[in-house]
């Protein structure tokens, strides 16, 4: 029994440390491993499985509104990132350069991409001519370089994946719909898939990408009660346009410059599915997005017929991804391992049940155990299924409202980022200097200025001067 518990007992409590618990979860799961270059990471089988599964439904969803997947060079020349020069003073901290080729020294410095909006802009200078090339929907599924000073796994590393979109359009209106219809798509995805609810917003100036006339962003809280931004889509307007010289012929022959969008989103969302999730056990994985959705795990596995049971039982389960752990562990380990990787249904069959027909399913979530027939195998994990999906979402979002508060002066609002970890709703006069300040005494940020804005008092929290909008606060990953 103590070897049964002994992969449990090597995660830290999350309520004792956070942070270590989230270290602890991501190595004992197996999810990631430290490699020889500082900063980067190994994601490893099951780690990966959870990002190709993310893979899989945004492309899908990406397809459905017409884009399609390319594929740009990882180096930049200095002078392309040169171009547009709020954007290069953006990402000058973090860029890595390349200087040599081999023994020789380059002519150039060639940086490595942190973002793509400098070759794909120099693409379309060249492909698009005329009203009839537009729009240009364009997405690459790639890694990017940022030469971060602190990193952690998934959230914050020198090297990550993600997808970036780059599109392009005749209007500012076609690219306001497109900037605004990605983000929308983020946010569906993560509540209909990963059971994670997000605020749908828009970003200060002082927080929008560098080189956008505005960014959007889905905002979630993670269970420690610090935000994490999700992912985010930029409106960049005709700025890019005008220092890349992308102009195209419009139906009475005369130049107009384009308008374009990028929106992204990246592997620190398996970060996000673990810190809104897991528990004292391990991961906890929403059934739509895990790799694996049912353990069949065979009780007195040696003895006749056991075995064979649960691969029929795996054969009557096809609709689902379904593992038999058919290891020569003991049991007690089994569940315990299937709990750390957070496979959502554990299907435990032995001599026993077999012999009323029956299979006992744990759900990974709450850890009820229920007795059903075998004849009605099929259905009820199904059902199971679809019941841990949407509670879990429910869950997650009781959480983040309960831990949603509400501040109409200073005092109040330190009072609560100090003593009540999560979002602090307040209003703000739209100046960078409140701003500034506010992080400066409480370490909070602005999130976003939610698209539902609500209105909590007629001044500004920090100055008393009348406010223009409602923003979402929070200390942050």
């Amino acid at each position: 029994m103590a070897k049964d518990k002994k992969l449990v007992e090597a995660i830290t409590s999350m309520d004792v440390d956070f942070a270590q618990w989230y270290t602890d979860v991501v190595k004992k799961a197996e999810l990631i491993d430290y490699s020889s270059v500082k900063g980067c990471m190994v994601i490893k089988p099951a780690g990966y499985a959870i990002w190709e599964n993310i893979q899989k439904e945004l492309d899908f969803r990406f397809k459905e509104t017409g884009v399609e997947n390319v594929y740009m060079p990882m180096f930049i020349p200095e002078s392309l990132l040169e171009k547009e020069k709020d954007h290069v003073e953006g990402f000058a901290p973090e860029v890595a350069w390349v200087t040599h080729g081999g023994l020789e020294p380059l002519q150039e410095r060639l940086c490595v991409r942190p973002t793509s909006e400098t070759l794909f802009c120099d693409f379309y200078s060249r492909e698009i001519q005329s009203y009839r090339d537009l729009p240009k929907l364009y997405n690459q599924w790639c890694s990017v370089v940022r030469w971060e000073k602190t990193t952690r796994p998934f959230l914050r590393s020198r090297e990550f994946l993600w997808q970036e979109g780059h599109t392009a359009h005749a209007t500012a209106k076609e690219a306001e719909e497109r900037t605004e219809m990605m983000l929308n798509l983020y946010a569906d995805f993560c509540e209909e898939v990963l059971a994670m609810p997000v605020i749908r917003g828009q970003k200060t100036d002082k927080e929008k990408f560098a080189g956008a006339e505005a960014t959007y962003t889905i905002e979630a809280l993670m269970h420690d009660g610090k935000a994490l931004q999700s992912g985010t889509s930029h409106n960049f307007g005709s700025g890019f346009a005008k220092a890349f010289e992308i102009q195209y012929s419009d139906k009475k022959n005369k130049l107009q410059y384009v308008h374009q969008t990028s929106w992204g989103l990246t592997t620190r969302l398996i970060g996000a599915i673990i810190m809104v999730h897991g528990d004292d056990n391990g991961l906890v994985l929403p059934p739509r997005i895990a790799p694996v959705q049912v353990i069949i795990v065979p009780v007195q596995q040696q003895k006749e017929g056991v075995l064979e049971k649960a691969y029929e039982l795996k054969n009557v389960l096809s609709n689902y991804k379904v593992k038999v752990d058919d290891s020569d562990k003991s049991p007690g380990w089994k569940f315990s391992e299937s709990e750390m990787r957070g496979i959502p249904v554990r299907v435990e069959i032995g001599p026993r049940d077999i012999a009323e027909n029956q299979a006992v399913l744990v759900r990974r979530d709450t850890h009820e155990k229920m007795t059903v027939s075998l004849d009605e195998l099929n259905e009820k994990v199904g059902e199971l299924l679809s019941t841990i999906q949407s509670d879990m979402l429910a869950r997650a979002r009781a959480h983040r409202d309960a831990h949603t508060y509400e501040a109409v002066d200073m005092d109040s609002f330190v009072k609560t980022v100090e003593e009540k970890p999560g979002f602090v709703k307040a209003m703000w006069c739209g100046s960078q200097e409140c701003e500034d300040k506010i992080k400066e005494l409480t370490g909070a940020t602005s999130r976003c200025m939610p698209f539902k804005q609500e209105h909590l008092s007629d001044t500004c929290i920090c100055c008393g001067k009348p406010a223009v909008k409602m923003v979402y606060w929070g200390r942050a990953y």
